[in-house]
């Protein structure tokens, strides 16, 4: 699979593209920054850097992934979302000095395996987003989301559960869910959820 880079993308020359991924239009990819096998960045999107994608994911238009971002493979990035790095932001110090980069320290959000955070969402770092879970649109996240756990609002909080197909679970009673598309069933046990295996 080809490479793709529009021509008026801004992507930096010690950054690593992964085979068949795509940079749109006004998106920037900064130094260091990697992103797997086929990958998508919509237009304007920001990838900060040293931030790390997995293969198969995809930012959407005016996305903001601010270092130092981890994003495993098949995560989804809606548009206008944020990923924010900094805990205590501030434009200047207490003595009225403009703020450096070695006056404050990065920390990231971590996003796990087919994650989905939804259009204008903002995930507060340090947070940690869960493997196959989703989070709606324009939820503001501050706490690490569980595995397959939906969660909406301001500040996020679960709703309800999701499958790997994305769609909420089925409410079968006694903590048992199962997913409307694949048939598969989970356990729950208090904030957690487990797949059953047969």
């Amino acid at each position: 699979m080809a490479t793709r880079i529009a021509d008026t993308a801004d992507v930096a020359d010690g950054a690593t593209i992964g085979d068949g991924s795509s940079v749109w239009h006004l998106a920037q990819v900064r130094e260091e920054a990697v992103l797997g096998e086929g990958c998508i960045i919509g237009r304007g999107a920001y990838i900060g850097t040293g931030v790390r994608l997995g293969d198969h994911c995809k930012v959407q238009n005016y996305a903001l992934v601010y270092e130092p971002a981890v994003l495993a493979d098949g995560v989804f990035i809606g548009p206008a979302v944020v990923l924010t790095n900094d805990t205590f932001p501030r434009a200047i110090n207490a003595d009225g000095s403009l703020k450096s980069a070695d006056d404050w320290e990065a920390v990231g959000v971590t996003i796990e395996r087919g994650a989905s955070v939804g259009a204008r969402a903002v995930c507060v770092a340090p947070v940690t987003i869960g493997a196959w879970a989703t989070v709606a649109a324009g939820a503001v996240v501050t706490k690490d989301v569980p595995d397959h756990a939906l969660v909406a609002g301001v500040p996020a909080r679960r709703i309800g559960w999701v499958g790997e197909s994305g769609r909420p679970l089925s409410d079968d009673g006694d903590g048992r869910w199962t997913c409307p598309v694949t048939g598969t069933a989970y356990e729950q046990t208090q904030d957690t959820l487990r797949k059953v295996v047969k």
